[in-house]
C-alpha cells in the first residue's frame, strides 16, 4: 500500500487529500477543504489578486505540514481553472515551488479525466458521464472503466462555473434580479447546449450523470439539512431535476446574509451557491437528465491514483503523469 498526498487548487476551494492506494484503488482518502477564493475577479480582470494567492499559500503551507505528520510518501500538486485563465498565475506558482512543491497547471481535459478515473471506480463497466461543476469550469467526460482501464470516449473542459457565473451575472444586486437569474441561465444554457461532448446525452440515457463539486455535494447537505456534513450520506445520493430547481429557487431569493445562515451551506460558499445551482440545472437539461448522482470520489481520487503509479514506477492510468515531491 502507497501512501500519497494530493493536493488542487481549484478557483473556489483548495483541497488536500492523503491517500492510500493498494492495487489500482483508492482504499481511503482523507480530505480537507478550504474556501479559499483564488478566482475571484479573474473571469473579468484576467489576474489572480495578490490577497487570494496569500489564502492559498497560507493554506498550502498547512496542507504540507499535514501530508508530512500523515506519513505520506510523496505530493503532487495541480492547479485548475483560475490559473489557466489568469495571465499572473507563475507569482502563485512560484509560492508554491518555495512551499517544498512542483506545481503543474492541468488542462482541463487532463482535469476531467482524472476526475472520470476517481469517479468510475463505483461505476466499473458502466457507461457514464461524469460531470465536475466547479468555479471556473465544468469538465464533462464520457465513458467507462473496465478491466484493461479507463476507456474515455470524449472529454471536454467548458468555461461555466459557479465563481465565473457569479462574477459576470449575479454580483451586482442582492438577492438577484429575475433578470440576472435569468442572463445567467442563458449563459449556462448556452454554452452547455453547443459544447457538450459528442455521446453525453446517448450515455445519460443508456445509464447515468455522475456529478462532482462543491456545488451538487452542498445542494444535497441543503437538501437534507446535514450539520455536520456527513460525506458518507452525500456519496451516491441521487438528487433530482426538480429538486436542484427548487434549490436554486429558494436560494436565489436569499440576501447573501440569510443564504450564508442556510442549513447544509457554508457561509463562504453562500456567495456563489445560486450559480453553481443555477448551472448544474442548465447542465441536467442539456444532457436530457431527470436526475443526477453525486460522488465523493473527485478529481483527488483520480489524482491520487495517478501519483501512486508514479511513485511506484508503474503505468499512467491516464495519458498525464504527475511530478511527485517528496514528503519523508
Amino acid at each position: 500500500m502507497t501512501r500519497v498526498a494530493v493536493i488542487d487548487i481549484g478557483t473556489v476551494t483548495a483541497r488536500l487529500g492523503v491517500s492510500d492506494v493498494a492495487g489500482g484503488r483508492v482504499e481511503r482518502c482523507a480530505k480537507t477543504s478550504t474556501i479559499c477564493n483564488l478566482g475571484e475577479g479573474v473571469a473579468e480582470t484576467g489576474l489572480l489578486s495578490a490577497a487570494a494567492c496569500e489564502r492559498v499559500l497560507a493554506c498550502v503551507r498547512d496542507y504540507v505540514a499535514s501530508a508530512r505528520e500523515a506519513g505520506a510518501r510523496a505530493a503532487c500538486c495541480t492547479l485548475t481553472s483560475a490559473a489557466r485563465d489568469a495571465a499572473n498565475a507563475d507569482e502563485l506558482l512560484g509560492g508554491l515551488v518555495a512551499l517544498g512543491l512542483e506545481p503543474q497547471v492541468i488542462p482541463g481535459e487532463t482535469e476531467g479525466a482524472l476526475t472520470f478515473l476517481g469517479v468510475a471506480q463505483d461505476f466499473r463497466g458502466q457507461r457514464i458521464v461524469v460531470a465536475d461543476n466547479g468555479g471556473g469550469s465544468t469538465e464533462v467526460a464520457v465513458g467507462a472503466l473496465g478491466k484493461g482501464g479507463v476507456s474515455l470516449e470524449a472529454v471536454r473542459s467548458l468555461n461555466v462555473g459557479c465563481r465565473r457565473v457569479t462574477d459576470l451575472f449575479l454580483s451586482r444586486e442582492d438577492p438577484p434580479s429575475a433578470e440576472a437569474l435569468e442572463r445567467a441561465r442563458a449563459f449556462c444554457r448556452e454554452r452547455f447546449c453547443e459544447e457538450l461532448p459528442t455521446g453525453a446525452r446517448d450515455a445519460v440515457a443508456g445509464g447515468r450523470l455522475v456529478c462532482v463539486g462543491g456545488t451538487v455535494t452542498t445542494l444535497v447537505a441543503i437538501a437534507a439539512a446535514l450539520d455536520p456534513y456527513d460525506p458518507s450520506f452525500v456519496h451516491l445520493h441521487d438528487l433530482g431535476l426538480d429538486e436542484v430547481d427548487e434549490l436554486a429557487e429558494r436560494l436565489a431569493g436569499l440576501p447573501l446574509e440569510r443564504r450564508r445562515e442556510v442549513t447544509g451551506l457554508q457561509p463562504k460558499r453562500a456567495g456563489v451557491i445560486v450559480a453553481g445551482a443555477l448551472c448544474v440545472s442548465e447542465l441536467m437539461r442539456a444532457c436530457g437528465a431527470d436526475k443526477l448522482t453525486v460522488s465523493e470520489s473527485d478529481l483527488l481520487f483520480g489524482l491520487s491514483l495517478a501519483a501512486s503509479a508514479a511513485a511506484c514506477g508503474e503505468a499512467a492510468p491516464v495519458a498525464w503523469r504527475p511530478r511527485l515531491s517528496a514528503m519523508r
